[in-house]
Formats: structure tokens, sequence, C-alpha cells
């Protein structure tokens, strides 16, 4: 296991910047996801630190040594990757041990990694089984095993799950968590579906045009995110947003809809802002409720989703209550004062 540190880390092509001072600390044994959308940068910056894109300016450093002019093959690293690269010739047991063949590993040590890899994916009873004959995620498993048995110090993935349907998606995720907490390693994982980085990270890092907008814990990201764009990233459905002002102790829309505030920042009033409330924190009904045009209702088993209209603006709302209500009819919601966010319009940061 080592830790990994990022310093001031740019990549350009001619005159495209894609890194742009790029600055992350990955502690030792850590879960760190990158998440963004396509084109942030989040696989080139994975590929520096592997080594399988060369540095523009500042540094990577694994377990305290600078990386910069070091092979890809001497950064004691394991990458898995979104296809997942497997001799097809080969049987499961001859793909996850050839790294080791090529090293001249004897072969009792190749056998007794690759079973207790395999032990720990629960790939035990295919080890004689070649890639064709697997189903996806017994294949992306064998894709780890094979990092697995290098113990590196440090593991990357570069969203590994985008090729694998949504229910072993769900599969898998949990069976990498499950992983991490088994080996204790150091991983940095790329994605861009933000469920999975909620889900599994210890540490989100979150880009947008190749620079980070917020890093830390999940739940820091989605309880108080730092501008517009984290908010509108993380969480699923995003964030509701209504621009207006507050007067007289509440935020009216543009539209002329009033809307609860817990407390008013100071030197907030009378300045464009934008009100954020999550879908979740809409509840049906309430003193002070407003009024809500539906347009469309999504049962989805144990919860509801609500697509409507508030004033001019859209909404959208999920609820544990099933609606009976049919398109064109009002039905009335109040936003939980306490999980507001005011952003300012201007900047778009939180306030």
């Amino acid at each position: 296991m080592a830790s990994v540190e990022i310093r001031n880390l740019r990549k350009s092509y001619a005159t495209t910047h894609v890194i742009k001072d790029v600055s992350i600390d990955v502690d030792d044994g850590q879960f760190v996801v990158l998440v963004g959308p396509s084109g942030c940068g989040k696989s080139t910056l994975l590929r520096m630190i592997a080594g399988l894109e060369t540095i523009s300016g500042g540094e990577v450093q694994i377990d305290g040594a600078v990386m910069n002019a070091v092979p890809p093959k001497e950064r004691d690293i394991a990458m898995v990757f979104q296809n997942y690269a497997l001799y097809p010739h080969m049987t499961v047991a001859e793909n996850m041990g050839f790294s080791l063949k090529l090293k001249k590993v004897s072969k009792a040590e190749i056998r007794a990694k690759v079973e207790r890899a395999a032990d720990i994916l629960s790939l035990s009873h295919l080890l004689d089984r070649r890639p064709k004959q697997l189903s996806g995620g017994q294949r992306q498993r064998v894709a780890m095993g094979r990092a697995i048995v290098r113990d590196p110090k440090v593991f990357l993935f570069d969203e590994p799950l985008s090729n694998l349907d949504a229910k072993l998606r769900v599969q898998m995720r949990t069976e990498i968590k499950a992983l991490h907490q088994r080996l204790g390693s150091t991983m940095v994982y790329v994605t861009h579906d933000q469920i999975e980085a909620l889900t599994m990270a210890d540490k989100i890092v979150l880009m947008n045009d190749g620079r980070v907008e917020q890093m830390g814990p999940p739940l820091e990201l989605y309880d108080r995110p730092a501008n517009l764009f984290v908010a509108s990233f993380i969480g699923s459905p995003s964030m509701n947003f209504f621009d207006g002002t507050i007067e007289n102790g509440a935020f009216r829309t543009t539209s002329g809809v009033v809307l609860p505030l817990a407390q008013i920042p100071s030197g907030a009033e009378g300045r464009p802002l934008v009100y954020g409330i999550r879908p979740e924190h809409l509840q049906l009904g309430g003193a002070g409720g407003v009024a809500v045009e539906v347009a469309v209702i999504e049962p989805a088993g144990s919860e509801t989703q609500l697509y409507g209209k508030l004033g001019t603006d859209d909404l959208v709302g999920v609820f544990r209550e099933r609606l009976s209500a049919r398109p064109g009819e009002s039905v009335t919601v109040t936003p939980s004062s306490e999980q507001v966010h005011l952003f300012d319009k201007a900047t778009g940061n939180r306030l």
C-alpha cells in the first residue's frame, strides 16, 4: 500500500489544456473516486498516475517518490480497464498469473497467488475456463484478479463497470467495495456515474473541464455542494433550482412563487440568487406549501417521482407516498426549509 500525491498537475496537447493545476492527496489505504462528465479529464488524470500519459507540469508521487519520469512497469501499480483485455487462448488461471510469469516468478508462487486471488473473488471453480466461457461480471473479476496477484502499491480502475448491465453493475459495485475493505489497498477509481461515486468512495474528487470543483467525503458533497455544478451533478434526480431574490424573509422566484427559508445569509437580501432544493427534500401537503401543476407521475415501487411546474419553473419531486394525481391537476408540496441551498447567481458559489 502507498499514498498518492498529485501536485499542480497539468496536461496539454499543443494549445489545448485538459488538466489544469490539479492537486489531490490519496491517503494510504483510501478509496478515492474521480468523477465528472465525459471529457472532464478524469481518465487522463488516471493515466498520468499510471505513467501512460506524459506530464506537462506538476508532480505525481507514489509512496513519497516522484514518478514523473518512471516507466509504468516500475511504478508498482495495477490497472483495471473498461475492456477486460483478457487473452482469449489462456485459461482464467493463466490470465491471472501471466504478469508474474513474465517476471520469472516460480510456478509454485504463481499458483499460490492465483489461488488466493481466486478465493477472494469467488473464481476458484472457474480457473480452468477460458474468457469466452465466462459472463461479463466473471470476466471483470478475472481482470481484477490479474491486478490482485501483482500485490501492487496502488490499484487504478478506469470505468471498469461501464460494459455491464444495470443489475450486474450494482453487484460488481458491492464486490469492488468489499474487495477494498478486505485488502485495505489504496485505490483510485474513475467513473462518470455519480451513484457509483457516492456509494463506493471514501473521498470523491468531482472534476469539470480539467479542474477539481470539490473534493471530500461523499455526503459532504451531497449535503454541502460548493457551487451550482456540484449541486446539479451529485444526486439523482438532480437538485431543483429556482432563480429569484430574498424579500421580507422569504425567497421569491422570478415567476412570483414564495418559498420558505430557515435562515438568511448575511448580505443576501436583494441579490440575484438561486434557490436549490433536492427532489427528496420536498413533502406532500403541509402548511405553507406551494401549488405544483402535475406533468408526469412515475411510480417506481418504493417511491414516486413527480415532474411538474412550479410557476413557470420545472420541478421534480421524489415521494414515499403513492400519488393518484393526473396531468394538469395540482398538488401541494412543501420544501424542507432546513435543506435549502442558496447560491450566488453571478458566481454560482454556495452562500
